[in-house]
């Protein structure tokens, strides 16, 4: 049982910055929480499952869900992802905290649908740091990399609707951050369920 209402909480960042590794350790040890299903496009690779890693449909199946029934989507090296308000709805209404791994653009138009969307930006501890975070990864040619960085400092300028901040200079501390930011979201007064407070005669 929780007290206070469920929300969404939008973790975006520069890609080599940690983003997926923190979102598994924050679910992975938190019932309440809940990591968003994305609708895709593409072909699923072995060992995935639909519902489970993504939700795959063909491409005219999703061009008539975009407007519809999709918060936010993007298209990706050709192919289409997007996040289903429906599994939002469900998973909040079923008393889970919904963590969105997605980049700035998807996190604003998460915030415009959800208000209440706590919105947390990872940030690398310098530039250098996350292009050798890029060229240790060994799955990108120079190229690649240098249009990332690029990428990133443009991400980092443009996360103004972001409420709060976290360098990921090391990943146990990250996640300490990150779990505080959540409980206090939690115990916020407009956050708390009114049954609960009624109980307190408040």
């Amino acid at each position: 049982m929780r007290n206070s209402v469920p929300f969404p909480i939008v973790i975006s960042g520069p890609s080599g910055v940690g983003k997926t590794t923190l979102v598994d350790r924050l679910v992975a040890s938190d019932d309440l929480l809940v990591e968003s299903i994305s609708t895709t496009t593409r072909v699923p690779r072995e060992g995935e499952v639909s519902g489970v890693h993504y939700f795959f449909v063909e491409r005219d199946v999703f061009e008539r869900m975009k407007d519809r029934e999709l918060v936010e989507w993007a298209e990706v090296h050709g192919m289409f992802y997007g996040t289903p308000r429906r599994f939002i709805d469900q998973e909040l209404e079923s008393g889970h905290d919904v963590v969105l791994n997605i980049d700035i653009q998807g996190g604003n138009s998460v915030k415009r649908a959800f208000p209440d969307a706590v919105m947390i930006f990872i940030l690398p501890p310098s530039m250098d740091v996350l292009e050798e975070r890029l060229r240790i990864r060994g799955d990108v040619d120079e190229a690649v990399i240098r249009r990332r960085v690029e990428a990133a400092r443009g991400e980092i300028t443009g996360s103004n609707n972001y409420s709060y901040l976290v360098v990921n200079d090391d990943l146990d501390r990250a996640e300490t951050a990150l779990r505080s930011i959540i409980e206090a979201e939690r115990c916020r007064r407009e956050r708390i369920h009114p049954a609960a407070l009624k109980q307190l005669g408040k």
